[in-house]
């Protein structure tokens, strides 16, 4: 189906439409959510089909309060209410066994569904006039730069879904933290805004989730967050000489390299990991839309957000990370 795609601000629209069984974009703090109705398994493959992602890969459910996610799972481990009134509303999602009230597909037939409420007031609204959670990967097609304006949902979504609600820049611009238990530990699966700092000082020692074969929560394939032109991740060696073209794109954190003709765009000129996580895809995105050959992109400090943001980088490279600070818990 093709729909003349709206961009607006109407919330009972957007609803009408989710409730009628189609999709609609809509905003989080995070990134902007390609939402549809998570109970019903039509809908949810309509998302998967709009998007062209793979179903073994599982989505993230969006509640608008914690008696919801709760109606969800089959159990609320304890440690759980500590971080849900620490970290909800918020870019914090929790991995949590499931009970048969959440299609197969969500999951990816797998026995933990991810739920999160976001820290967005026109997505609260949103799941609120709708009264079902809703099932909402990031607006974009499978693979490729995360939106976080309502422009960048349109640019690769219009004529797939009927309405865009627009609610402006997203304020944290980075996909939230994936966590849950592994072998009775609390474990992260996805890096995001929510830092294991952050969750240690409430749930005491956090560790990084052992890799699987196949992704068991969302935003964890090797390529991803890409854009269509080449990207490349790491240091950059002294006088590359990749950086003598106009065509080179190159990504930096806080400081223009001078005496070089490649095109520069920095994350944070005020040197913050948070404005750089803002900033990241928009950045990409703009360095996508120019007739460039290669992206160069450097790594951000590997600290705090740092660590989202080059494993972000990294996964839009299609590259491993090379062995450092960053492999240990």
């Amino acid at each position: 189906m093709t729909y003349a795609t709206v961009t607006g601000t109407a919330i009972e629209e957007a609803a009408d439409w989710l409730r009628k069984g189609h999709l609609v974009a809509f905003p989080t703090e995070t990134v902007y959510g390609l939402g549809g109705n998570a109970l019903h398994a039509d809908t949810v493959v309509r998302i998967f089909e709009t998007k062209e992602r793979p179903l073994y890969n599982p989505l993230i459910v969006h509640v608008a309060q914690v008696d919801e996610a709760r109606a969800l799972v089959r159990q609320w481990p304890n440690g759980l209410d500590i971080l849900t009134n620490t970290f909800w509303p918020g870019p914090l999602t929790l991995l949590l066994e499931r009970n048969q009230l959440v299609p197969d597909l969500v999951t990816a037939g797998l026995d933990r569904v991810a739920i999160r409420i976001p820290d967005h007031p026109m997505a609260l609204a949103l799941i609120r006039a709708c009264g079902f959670p809703l099932a909402a990967p990031s607006a974009n097609l499978f693979s490729r730069i995360s939106p976080t304006t309502a422009e960048h949902v349109r640019n690769q979504l219009e004529g797939r879904i009927p309405y865009i609600l627009d609610g402006g820049p997203c304020t944290v611009g980075l996909e939230s933290t994936i966590i849950g238990l592994q072998d009775g530990r609390w474990c992260i699966y996805r890096q995001g805004a929510v830092t294991a700092p952050d969750l240690e000082a409430f749930v005491g020692k956090v560790h990084t989730a052992l890799p699987t074969p196949s992704p068991v929560a969302p935003g964890l394939l090797p390529m991803h967050y890409a854009p269509r032109t080449r990207l490349e991740f790491g240091p950059l060696p002294p006088g590359d000489p990749r950086l003598r073209s106009p065509r080179t794109g190159l990504l930096r954190f806080d400081r223009r390299l001078p005496g070089i003709s490649a095109v520069q765009v920095i994350l944070a000129p005020d040197s913050s990991l948070h404005t750089a996580a803002r900033e990241l895809y928009a950045a990409l995105h703009q360095l996508d839309s120019l007739p460039l050959d290669l992206i160069l992109a450097e790594p951000v400090p590997e600290e705090g957000l740092g660590r989202a943001i080059n494993d972000r980088l990294q996964r839009a490279a299609g590259t491993n990370i090379p062995a450092g600070p960053r492999n240990q818990e």
